[in-house]
């Protein structure tokens, strides 16, 4: 019976076979190695760790988990905390001390060789959603006068040092980013080619003050491995790699997704997350909603006499308000997300408006004949037919146009869109609902 490579490494670690996980650690990627090791007891992770090789270690040591890289911290050597720091990226390390409380810090830049600590406290300096924040100075720099085989020596030389050699820049003496050459340009290039004569002088970049979400869109719409980070005076400080990109975007749609239900951004994962916390997180928005609810069963009370009159009018009060709240959670999550990624821009307002409208105009039409037809067959009342199926019109139409106008207001207001998502949008939706069917019935039945 094949056993799992969990199973299998614990039965190694059982029978202290160091050894034989020393292989097995060795072979893997260190993404997966570091995913194994954050499920590890932890009176065994500073034992299977120690087992790692001084090269792959760091790397290792990179992909865990914050809980994770405090506890070897915390147990580490000043010499083992200084070997695995030596071999981090200075963005790595930046995100690393932002992540550790105070006194682990300190051991942090104790045992940072003091270059290294300077760098790493100008990238803390920055705004936390800056690109400076996001950005790694280990690259590589080339002079525009370099022929291409002095350029790969350089490359040789410092290709230790840097996190990404797919793409070199080319600066002057004073730092000012001139252009870029790709890696595979150089190697295809004559070696007494010079550098200024094959680079690309048409730079894509961005400024350390651009907010990090713009600088991972950016990547993305380039397919951008890199991209160089410059200040004010177009000084190359820096670049971001494609795998900081993908972190931002991840912890962007987490934090849209906890928003658009109703949860307050929360950056620890699910299983790391108090009970207590949990609670915290959505409590406060289920207390507004709760409360802006009630709205809606005030209007309901309002027409108590409709009620009496027609009793047959309550029944359909869930089917219509469910209706509602469904078409404007489908409107905001399409605009929410075109918005996300710059398909849908703020000069698209009226534009959206109408896309919505044409849509509605046709989803209402089609509930209406249905729920129309359904309702004559079972109930034969041509008249509740009618009152039911314009309050389908109605509310399809108000739904649409309240869940694409409130995202695109929000942002306009500089507020995050997700706000305006589905919780929200449904009790709005709700209370305008109750309105129109209701009136539609007082109008066309004669009552209240």
């Amino acid at each position: 019976m094949a056993i799992t490579l969990q199973e299998l490494l614990n039965r190694l670690r059982e029978n202290r076979r160091y050894a034989a996980l020393r292989d097995i650690f060795t072979a893997m990627n260190e993404a997966d190695t570091a995913a194994l090791f954050d499920e590890l007891p932890e009176a065994e992770l500073p034992v299977m760790f120690r087992l790692l090789p001084k090269d792959l270690a760091s790397d290792v040591f990179a992909h865990m988990e914050s809980d994770s890289q405090e506890l070897l911290i915390k147990g580490f050597s000043d010499a083992e905390l200084k070997e695995v720091l030596d071999e981090l990226y200075v963005d790595d390390t930046a995100d690393l001390i932002e992540e550790m409380p105070a006194n682990v810090v300190k051991r942090i830049l104790a045992n940072t060789e003091p270059e290294k600590r300077n760098v790493i406290n100008e990238i803390l300096k920055y705004p936390e959603d800056s690109a400076g924040s996001l950005m790694t100075i280990e690259y590589i720099s080339l002079r525009p006068k370099m022929s291409v085989s002095e350029a790969i020596k350089r490359i040789r030389r410092t290709i230790t040092d840097t996190e990404t050699i797919y793409t070199c820049y080319v600066t002057d003496d004073n730092r000012h980013l001139l252009g870029y050459i790709s890696l595979r340009t150089l190697l295809l290039a004559k070696p007494d080619s010079l550098i200024s004569d094959i680079m690309e002088d048409t730079v894509i970049c961005v400024h350390t003050s651009d907010d990090k979400e713009d600088v991972a869109k950016k990547m993305s719409h380039y397919s951008f491995v890199a991209i160089p980070v410059v200040d004010a005076e177009n000084r190359l400080v820096g670049i971001v790699t494609f795998d900081d990109a993908i972190d931002v975007m991840q912890d962007e749609a987490t934090e849209d997704i906890k928003m658009m239900a109703a949860i307050a951004p929360n950056e620890e994962s699910y299983f790391k997350t108090s009970d207590f916390k949990h609670a915290r997180t959505r409590i406060v928005w289920l207390l507004i909603l709760m409360l802006s609810a009630a709205i809606t069963g005030g209007i309901i009370s309002g027409y108590e006499a409709s009620f009496s009159a027609v009793p047959m009018l309550v029944s359909f009060i869930p089917m219509l308000m469910g209706t509602g709240g469904n078409c404007g959670s489908q409107s905001s999550t399409l605009v929410i997300r075109g918005m996300a990624i710059d398909e849908i821009k703020p000069g698209d307002f009226f534009k959206v408006i109408w896309v919505e409208f044409r849509v509605s105009l046709l989803l209402s039409t089609a509930l209406a004949l249905i729920n129309g037809l359904r309702i004559l067959i079972m109930y034969r009342d041509p008249m509740l037919a009618l009152v039911i199926s314009l309050s389908i019109v109605g509310i399809v139409i108000m739904s649409e146009m309240i869940g694409c106008i409130l995202p695109m207001l929000a942002k306009r207001l500089h507020c995050d869109p997700a706000v305006m998502a589905a919780p929200l949008i449904t009790t709005i939706v709700d209370a305008c609902s109750i309105l129109i069917y209701f009136n539609i019935a007082c109008h066309l039945m004669v009552i209240g």
